[in-house]
C-alpha cells in the first residue's frame, strides 16, 4: 500500500513540474520555453570619438555571449527575443593625478543604450543604458591599448546585459 502511494506522489510530483513554461540552463539563464530564436541588430556607433570598429566589435561580442550561454537559434531579425541599440558614449578621462598635476592613469568609458524585447513575457522587456570602463596608464596612447580595453569592457557590458535579460537583474 505505501509502495501505490509513492508512486502517485512520484507521478503527481512530475505532472505538476512538467507543465512549467521557463526553461533553465547552466548558466542559471532563464529562457521562456517556448522561445527558439534570438536575433542581436547591429549597434550604430553614435559616439564622435569611438574608432569606426567598436560597433562591430561589441555587436558581435553581444552575438557570441547569447549564442554560447543559450541554446536559441542566432537569427538577423525578427528572433523570438530581440536585442538593438547604439552606442551612445565614448569616453577618455584622466583618473588618477600624480603629484605634478599630470594624469597616472586614464580611464575609457563606453555606454550602451539597450532595448530588449522578449515576444511572450512583455513584463522582462527593457530600454536601459548600460556603461563600463577600464583603466590604462597615461604616459600610453589611447590608440595603442583601445583593442585590449575594448575587450575588457566589452565582455563586461555584455556580461551586464546577458545578466538582465536572462538572469533578471
Amino acid at each position: 500500500m505505501k509502495k501505490n502511494r509513492y508512486i502517485v506522489f512520484i507521478l503527481l510530483f512530475a505532472a505538476i513540474f512538467s507543465g512549467c513554461k521557463v526553461k533553465y540552463s547552466l548558466n542559471g539563464a532563464t529562457i521562456p520555453i517556448e522561445a527558439k530564436t534570438v536575433s542581436v541588430s547591429f549597434f550604430t556607433n553614435k559616439t564622435t570619438l569611438g574608432s569606426p570598429s567598436i560597433s562591430q566589435k561589441f555587436t558581435e561580442k553581444l552575438r557570441d555571449v547569447v549564442s554560447t550561454q543559450t541554446n536559441l537559434s542566432l537569427m538577423k531579425q525578427n528572433g523570438d527575443l530581440q536585442f538593438e541599440g547604439a552606442i551612445i558614449d565614448y569616453n577618455v578621462a584622466p583618473v588618477s593625478i600624480q603629484s605634478n598635476d599630470q594624469a597616472a592613469n586614464n580611464r575609457l568609458t563606453i555606454t550602451v543604450s539597450v532595448k530588449y524585447t522578449n515576444k511572450f513575457d512583455e513584463s522582462k522587456n527593457f530600454e536601459q543604458s548600460f556603461t563600463r570602463f577600464s583603466d590604462y596608464k597615461a604616459s600610453t596612447s589611447i590608440s595603442s591599448q583601445e583593442d585590449a580595453l575594448l575587450t575588457e569592457i566589452n565582455r563586461q557590458l555584455t556580461e551586464d546585459i546577458f545578466n538582465k535579460a536572462f538572469n533578471n537583474w
